[in-house]
């Protein structure tokens, strides 16, 4: 049995098969996750049609990359709910509580978590409660016995937890991430159950066609000497970049230093770190508008340093570009779906930061040699 072109026992041997069997996985989690949104579908949309209407403020929450989900879906919640909708990591919420909940406020906090065991989790939870006016709680989780799933909070609250498998065994956070961001996404959507299901159809080929298609590829742009990393997205896929500089800084255990940004916001001082060592990594908007403004970015790399290489990710075709790699994705034929694109497209920065960890003799499951991180955050003491 292979896992991304690599036998399983090499993998075995060099402590990553965890990680790449839950990389590979990730098309089916999704599928998986689709079914156990609708079968909860009524449960899920009587917590919401009774919260929804009491609540001023919506809050997206997570520590890591947990956090990042809400940099994804924030502009479709407020779109579809209309309420004002901010996402905000728990690790800015526990220090300085009063700065974002509101006594005054009614807020329906969404808290995304792997384990649900990270400190700084539970005690978000708590300090929402003791500072909104009122705070309805909705949990996503891959783990059904972690203390978020198991608190009990002052106000109504549902918790979706995903399938086990979700529950990632490996370091780095891959099928959680993409199945809680999707997880979200689908509850979001649950009154066009047969659009969302072709979004997720959608998602599926593209996943699929980055695994099966580009895995080859991938790895062997992982076999040049860059040090540094930049990934840029736009809108949702501000979030795919900020996750995917995460997932190469941590399974390289911080030998590519990696950062992230928007492509105006990249203009404006961070385009200083460019040079002969950088690999750039695009993520393409489906939006025509949108995608304007990134091509001009990418355009004007040919002023000041240029770097090692160039990788781009879109549905549409970028014949005027010039780009090292092109990664052409099935073209879904609509703009409505650019936020479950975000799914699919994280797979790219995962399999990067896989090949790079592989190809610096680390351990992919386990990466961090110094035990500087590790699976669920510890020496966090809650004041």
């Amino acid at each position: 049995m292979e896992y991304l072109g690599i036998d399983e026992n090499v993998l075995k041997e060099r402590n990553g098969i965890f990680t790449a069997k839950e990389i590979c996985g990730q098309p089916v989690l999704w599928s998986a996750i689709r079914d156990k949104v609708l079968r909860e579908k009524i449960q899920i949309s009587s917590f919401l049609n009774e919260v929804l209407p009491k609540v001023d403020t919506i809050i997206l929450t997570g520590a890591g990359t947990s956090a990042f989900i809400g940099l994804s879906i924030s502009g479709e919640i407020q779109r579809k709910t209309g309420i004002n909708t901010i996402p905000l990591a728990t690790t800015h919420l526990v220090t300085h509580p009063s700065d974002y909940f509101n006594s005054e406020s009614s807020t329906l906090l969404i808290s995304f978590a792997r384990s649900g065991n990270s400190p700084e989790s539970v005690a978000t939870l708590r300090l929402a409660d003791d500072h909104c006016k009122n705070c309805y709680h909705l949990v996503i989780t891959c783990n059904y016995d972690g203390e978020l799933a198991k608190y009990k909070v002052k106000n109504r609250r549902y918790s979706f937890i995903l399938p086990p498998e979700a529950n990632d065994q490996s370091l780095a956070m891959t099928g959680s991430y993409s199945g809680m961001l999707l997880s979200a996404l689908l509850i979001n959507s649950l009154d066009k159950c047969d659009i969302a299901s072709h979004s997720v159809d959608e998602a599926i080929a593209c996943g699929t066609t980055i695994l099966e298609k580009y895995t080859n590829d991938l790895k062997k742009i992982m076999d040049l000497s860059f040090k540094r990393a930049i990934f840029l997205g736009s809108g949702p896929q501000y979030g795919t970049a900020m996750e995917s500089h995460l997932k190469l800084q941590e399974l390289t255990d911080g030998r590519v230093i990696c950062t992230y940004d928007s492509y105006l916001g990249f203009r404006h001082g961070p385009k200083a770190v460019v040079d002969e060592e950088t690999l750039m990594v695009y993520y393409f908007s489906n939006h025509p508008e949108v995608l304007s403004y990134e091509k001009d970015l990418v355009k004007g790399m040919a002023q000041g340093k240029k770097p090692l290489f160039q990788i781009g990710i879109s549905e549409r075709e970028l014949d005027d570009l010039t780009l090292d790699a092109h990664f052409k994705l099935p073209k879904t034929g609509t703009t409505e779906n650019e936020a479950f694109l975000t799914v699919s497209n994280i797979i790219i920065g995962q399999l990067l930061a896989f090949f790079k960890s592989m190809q610096l003799g680390l351990s992919p499951d386990s990466p961090s040699s110094s035990k500087a991180i590790s699976r669920v955050v510890e020496g966090v003491t809650i004041y």
